[in-house]
């Protein structure tokens, strides 16, 4: 069992199948390795032994009784720990939130377990899943380097995932938070379309903002993932109706003819060169591969992303408007990167700012849906920083300006409703993982997993793991 801690989860779900691997012996082999790696890591705000367990014996007889309900059945997994749980604390990063035992599942975690997936536990976030850690919350460590940033909101899952604490986790995305994670903690992500998946029962961060999706060791897993999550619920009306495909059916079908769009000056402006030097070899990869690649010109992005900020206040104080400001005490410290200081800010913003913002939306949207026309995918970066460290992270989150210049890669995709995918892409000099995303139109998650999948076989940067 501990030569399988760093496999696939589609890999893990082919010798769970074929009864190669038990998953009573599996569960209780990552329980084990996450608590001798707890302290060090602390990727984890709670564990759920006794339920993963009970799954786990669940999973083991149905599979022994033909009984296979697909490629999660007994897989070990997490969630962020925004996703209610029922009789599982759920805290959002919060201490606030310390004793909030929700009496029912969210969408997403429901869905997990009628897939016969085995929940190792609820994943550590930042405070309110915005960009800081609530001062009396543990901070998960970069398994690479802990002196290197874990990727704020969903740190809990890139390092739960990269770590081999489970074979693939859920994160969040309202700024960026399933794309910086993968990034420096080396794993694939993806955030869906807007609607995509269902919200219920998942604490809001900003409604209009907020994306759910998977954390995982490869594009195929991701879509493995995606394929059970998704869907229309009638619990969440913004839900989309589209069918969910199958994800996994057209992976070898590859690249070749697809049309990929860079934008090099919005690329490399204000990036360090090794992003701009992983981001032009992820180009050249993908032409191999038989795509071809368009200079493009991305859509003016400046006013959405200041745009974001505007939107992401607001409806953070909406969604606090109950805790906020009664117990503003209990928040963290209410400065620039704290979600105190967001919902101070969303309170102050006037109805004639919050329209100029929403038009900035409908402006920027529409162009980028416009640009689709002439391409069917389009290369960034995630960030602009490789090497990015917790000072830097410090000194940089604590302006709005700071924060902006490192944003400008992750929220006009969250203003756009955008489905993106973040795949790893090379090392530092350091050994750092450095990670590159492609954005597709709307409801193209297959394209965007089909295209992942086809870099990931052609490299090995998402097969390389930390020592541990």
């Amino acid at each position: 069992m501990d030569d399988l801690h760093y496999a696939t989860l589609l890999d893990v779900a082919a010798k769970l199948q074929a009864r190669e691997v038990s998953p009573v012996d599996l569960t209780k082999a990552m329980l084990a390795r996450i608590e001798r790696l707890s302290s060090s890591l602390q990727a984890y705000a709670t564990t759920t032994p006794d339920l993963a367990l009970r799954q786990a014996r669940a999973a083991e007889a149905e599979i022994a009784a033909g009984r296979h309900r697909g490629p999660l059945h007994g897989v070990p997994i997490a969630v962020k720990d925004l996703a209610y749980t029922a009789g599982i604390v759920t805290a959002a990063g919060m201490p606030i939130h310390a004793d909030h035992v929700p009496g029912f599942d969210a969408t997403v975690v429901q869905r997990l377990a009628d897939a016969g997936a085995v929940l190792l536990g609820k994943l550590q976030l930042t405070e309110g899943a915005f960009a800081k850690h609530h001062p009396k919350t543990a901070v998960p460590r970069n398994p690479w380097h802990v002196d290197y940033y874990a990727g704020a909101s969903s740190s809990g899952s890139g390092v739960a995932t990269a770590a081999g604490l489970s074979f693939g986790s859920l994160g969040s995305d309202t700024g960026g938070s399933i794309r910086y994670p993968a990034s420096a903690n080396g794993v694939t992500g993806l955030k869906p379309t807007w609607g995509r998946v269902s919200r219920h029962g998942v604490f809001a961060l900003a409604e209009s903002l907020d994306h759910i999706g998977p954390m995982t060791r490869s594009a195929a897993d991701a879509g493995a993932m995606l394929g059970v999550i998704a869907g229309l619920d009638p619990h969440d009306p913004t839900t989309l109706s589209a069918p969910v495909p199958d994800y996994l059916a057209d992976l070898g079908k590859g690249i070749r003819g697809l049309r990929i769009g860079i934008d090099a000056s919005y690329n490399e402006t204000g990036a360090d060169p090794e992003i701009v030097s992983m981001t032009r070899d992820a180009g050249t990869a993908l032409r191999e591969l038989g795509a071809t690649i368009k200079a493009v010109t991305v859509p003016k992005y400046g006013p959405v992303v200041d745009a974001w900020a505007a939107y992401a206040g607001v409806e953070t104080a909406i969604a606090h408007e109950a805790t906020y400001p009664d117990r503003a005490a209990e928040y963290g410290p209410s400065v620039s990167g704290s979600i105190a200081g967001l919902i101070d800010y969303g309170r102050t913003v006037s109805a004639t700012d919050l329209l100029k913002s929403h038009h900035a939306r409908l402006a920027f949207s529409g162009a980028l849906a416009a640009l689709f026309a002439d391409i069917d995918l389009l290369l960034i970066p995630t960030q602009p920083f490789a090497d990015f460290t917790i000072a830097h992270e410090a000194e940089l989150f604590a302006s709005p300006e700071g924060l902006a210049a490192f944003l400008r890669f992750a929220t006009p995709f969250n203003m756009s409703g955008s489905p993106t995918i973040t795949l790893p892409g090379g090392f530092t000099a350091h050994g750092l993982p450095v990670a590159f995303q492609l954005v597709g139109r709307h409801l193209d998650e297959a394209l965007l997993i089909r295209a992942g999948h086809a870099y990931q076989q052609m490299t090995d940067w998402h097969r390389r793991h930390p020592v541990l």
